[in-house]
């Protein structure tokens, strides 16, 4: 089953996914939403480029150029799979379709060379085949079954890259990550230049997938796996820093524990690239580094970030679920037995701190411009509280206390007979006032 000629309309269904996220879009792309605002810290890193990001807040905790356009190699790849996974969670395609691979795909160089032209593989196969083994050739094959071709395929790219809030001149040219040259007479008819995102791109979208899309550390976190069952050799993962490969003699050294993705990158234009993600006490991190100058070192730069990170922050609640307010203890409520209701928190609020330090949060709180009606159910959501810290901003539902039932017809009338003669004689009282 083909459904490539449907790829131009799941736009919209793209972008509603990733606009899921919109309380928390408002400080995750500002680079000063930073945990605590930390003064600058010199890790010495050899990097052109990195980051760090906390994966269920967003928080920026370290940045550096941040934002300046490089070429990612194969770590465009993970907007691929974000694509992918949002047409499966869609229904247009299942893990069990089975996929056809091109002339193209069995042509494209670099990771990969899995594919013969006309050789038929599983999404799931091809999906762990692009997330283990980086393969080019299982990246194109998905893309052409996803969007008919290429080049609609990269139009998804892009347009889900604006939904998210990529940089504005940021843009992906191929599914792959491969520069023009690299990819010869299978050059896209699509944007021109190169591929070129940021750091802070990067470790956004890894962000999405792995709050969208948890299951993608089902495959990124695989240290070696084969292709097929009569393959001699397994696909090995890319990802040297796998937790599951504390035990495996050529990559122990690397391992780090908790790391269970996501995705590594190289070219001679991008140098060495990765986007790692490790969860440690109940806190997951998102690094980002671009142009290391070797394999070697994209690891051993990762390490510092990832050091840096868990030992400095951790995840602090700084409102509780149900807390009351104290600049909003109550909500006016039109045709109640009651004229207010009490309202708190629905959810609690954590954001991200140095360990040790007393978050200093900025804390405010409005009902709904639109007074609700009676009946009130408890749990109705009648405001938001707004709280600030280090530059980042959440906000979280105000909502009843308790049930308010609708006002018989004879209690509202006299209501209302009382607040007409209790506004006249406020009027006059006022207007006795001004005489003196």
């Amino acid at each position: 089953m083909s459904v490539g000629t449907k790829g131009r309309k799941w736009f919209g269904l793209i972008g509603s996914s990733v606009l899921g996220l919109s309380i928390l879009q408002s400080f995750i792309y500002a680079p000063q939403a930073n945990a605590a605002d930390p003064a600058p810290v010199d890790l010495k890193l050899q990097a052109s480029a990195a980051i760090i990001m906390e994966a269920s807040t967003g928080q920026v905790l370290y940045e550096l150029n941040a934002d300046q356009l490089l070429p990612p190699a194969s770590m465009s790849k993970m907007m691929s799979e974000y694509i992918v996974m949002e047409t499966i969670k869609a229904g247009k395609i299942k893990w069990e379709d089975v996929v056809t691979a091109s002339q193209y795909a069995a042509d494209v160089i670099g990771s990969g060379d899995l594919l013969a032209k006309g050789e038929k593989s599983t999404v799931k196969d091809l999906f762990g085949a692009m997330s283990i083994y980086s393969g080019n050739d299982a990246t194109v094959a998905l893309a052409e079954y996803v969007a008919s071709t290429e080049e609609n395929f990269v139009k998804m790219m892009n347009e889900t890259a604006k939904k998210m809030g990529f940089n504005p001149k940021s843009q992906f040219i191929n599914s792959t990550g491969l520069s023009r040259a690299d990819v010869g007479k299978y050059q896209p008819a699509g944007p021109t230049g190169e591929t070129i995102i940021t750091a802070r791109d990067a470790a956004l979208l890894a962000y999405h997938i792995l709050n969208e899309h948890k299951e993608i550390l089902e495959f990124s976190s695989i240290p070696a796996k084969k292709f097929r069952e009569r393959d001699k050799d397994p696909m090995i993962n890319w990802n040297w820093m796998l937790e599951g490969n504390k035990d495996n003699i050529n990559f122990r050294k690397y391992s780090y524990p908790g790391l269970d993705g996501l995705k590594t990158g190289h070219t001679d234009e991008a140098g060495y690239c990765f986007t790692g993600t490790a969860v440690k006490d109940g806190m997951r991190l998102i690094t980002v580094v671009m142009n290391t100058p070797s394999m070697d070192a994209r690891f051993v730069e990762t390490r510092k970030l990832l050091d840096y990170g868990f030992n400095n922050f951790e995840k602090k609640t700084v409102l509780e679920a149900k807390s009351e307010i104290e600049t909003l203890k109550t909500v006016n409520i039109k045709k109640g037995v009651k004229t207010t209701v009490g309202v708190v928190t629905e959810g609690g609020l954590d954001f991200i701190v140095k360990k040790g330090e007393k978050p200093n949060i900025e804390m405010t709180a409005a009902p709904n411009e639109d007074i609700k009606s009676a009946p009130i159910k408890t749990g109705d959501v009648l405001g938001k509280a707004t709280v600030k810290y280090a530059g980042a901003e959440k906000q979280v539902n105000l909502v009843a206390t308790a049930d308010v039932d609708k006002g018989s017809w004879i209690r509202l009338f006299f209501r209302a007979i009382k607040n007409f003669f209790a506004d006249i004689f406020s009027g006059i009282a006022n207007g006795i006032k001004g005489l003196f």
